[in-house]
């Protein structure tokens, strides 16, 4: 009696799919897609910070210039 079947889940996505529609489920699931992606992308790019790197005459090049 705790836990679903596989008949409780079909119904409750029928009624979901009937509710909303199917166009909308599906924007739906694009924008929890894409929003998850920018999240992975987000945290990937605050653990990977760019080094200063020498330049050609040996003076340091500071990338984080613009950002104060």
């Amino acid at each position: 009696m705790g836990s679903f079947s596989i008949w409780h889940w079909l119904i409750v996505l029928v009624v979901v799919a009937m509710i909303f529609g199917t166009k909308k489920l599906r924007n739906i699931g694009e924008d929890l897609g894409s929003a998850v992606k920018g999240f992975k992308d987000g945290m990937k790019g605050e653990t990977e910070k760019p080094q200063d790197k020498p330049a050609e005459n040996g003076r340091i090049i500071d990338v984080d210039h613009d950002k104060k």
